[in-house]
């Protein structure tokens, strides 16, 4: 198991103190200051509100119990875990076993069907958990819970069991809602299933490393070949989802908010296991279409093919986290006197996300939030526990 991890701050010159006092100041506003997204709740439960839409998602959720296990926050870890086991979960129905995507702040559920991401999250977070601080009893014994939700996820719709897989068992794509017929690139985490492979029920790691493989190839058809960009929801195929929707009639085929995640997920698989089917490269180009190609205005909206919209990006601060995340599938030091182009200007993304404060007002939750995971991801303390 991986035990060193890549320090890029550390690469451009900044010191051990000064990344570890940049994280406290991150993490105290992110947790506790008035501009905070994490909230307590009673004496013994917490959640993360999006700030944009006022309620708590199993997205937000899941990331702040992983931002917590990263920093070894247990008591926020088992606050969070008991808000969602307490409000979120589905004890019966078509979804038993799966947790419902948003609900209000008061625990009562605004809707009753989940969200893949969600899960996935949920359940390393839990492995992770185990591994740092040891099972608890009951909703704490963290790895049985873990192994619950994955089952769940893939087992769903067998042998007469009510409800739908979030994975496609048939090629190991996990979906955009369970039992879909299109997925979301930015949900695609090889580098979670490798370790699914390891600490799931052991009649379900031989599937989560068939997912891993996968879930690698897929990224590679998703992205496009000369911009590096995804779309928000991805066919089979890999191109563009082109299916109305029943719920909405936003566009979700081209670059834009679920599909920042994508390169920042490229870059954490890439650090962690150095497995490559192709989907590297479309980091590197994703930064050349961003940083060089539209160097003046990169915070927009695109096409997939990296035509530029005259609509701003809704949450630009993400876009630079995930951007400067990526930056971890180079394979040199970083620095931003390089005479290699693709290493200078990685440095140059990283250097700009350094300099770039937590995202203010309304909308922060979701910039946030991957401004967090890119901060630990780029100082070498987003690890495998």
């Amino acid at each position: 198991m991986k035990t060193t991890y890549r320090n890029v701050f550390a690469e451009l010159g900044k010191t051990e103190e000064q990344i570890s006092a940049r994280l406290k100041e991150i993490v105290d506003e992110f947790f506790y200051s008035d501009d905070r997204i994490y909230h307590t709740a009673g004496d013994d439960m917490g959640y993360l509100e999006d700030t944009g839409n006022n309620d708590a998602r199993t997205e937000g959720m899941s990331y702040g119990m992983m931002m917590a296990v990263q920093l070894d926050m247990k008591e926020e870890f088992d606050r969070i875990w008991k808000w969602a086991k307490t409000y979120m979960y589905m004890d019966e129905g078509f979804n038993e076993g799966y947790f419902a995507w948003s609900c209000a702040t008061d625990g009562k559920k605004n809707a009753y069907g989940p969200a893949p991401d969600g899960e996935e999250f949920f359940a390393m977070a839990l492995f992770f958990a185990s591994h740092r601080w040891g099972d608890g009893e009951g909703i704490f014994n963290y790895s049985a819970e873990a192994r619950a939700i994955l089952s769940a996820c893939i087992h769903k719709g067998e042998n007469g069991r009510e409800g739908a897989p979030m994975w496609n068992r048939d090629n190991k794509y996990i979906l955009f809602v369970p039992g879909c017929g299109y997925t979301d690139p930015s949900y695609h985490l090889p580098h979670f299933y490798e370790l699914f492979a390891l600490w799931a029920n052991e009649e379900d790691k031989a599937f989560f490393a068939e997912a891993a493989k996968a879930s690698r190839e897929y990224l590679a058809k998703a992205c496009h070949p000369v911009s590096g960009m995804n779309p928000e929801y991805g066919e089979f195929d890999g191109s563009p989802m082109s299916k109305p929707l029943k719920w909405t009639t936003d566009r979700h085929d081209y670059f834009y908010s679920d599909a920042y995640r994508t390169a920042a997920n490229i870059g954490l698989d890439w650090e962690w296991f150095g497995k490559d089917a192709g989907q590297r490269d479309a980091a590197a180009k994703l930064r050349y279409t961003l940083g060089v190609v539209n160097k003046d205005e990169p915070y927009m909206t695109y096409e997939v093919d990296g035509t530029r919209l005259e609509q701003p990006a809704l949450h630009p601060v993400g876009l630079l986290a995930t951007t400067a995340q990526s930056v971890l599938t180079t394979d040199k030091p970083l620095s931003l006197d390089s005479d290699d182009e693709e290493i200078r200007l990685a440095a140059e993304w990283a250097e700009r996300f350094w300099n770039e404060p937590l995202r203010k007002g309304k909308r922060r939750y979701y910039d946030n939030c991957l401004y967090l995971f890119a901060f630990l991801a780029l100082s070498g303390k987003y690890r495998i526990w």
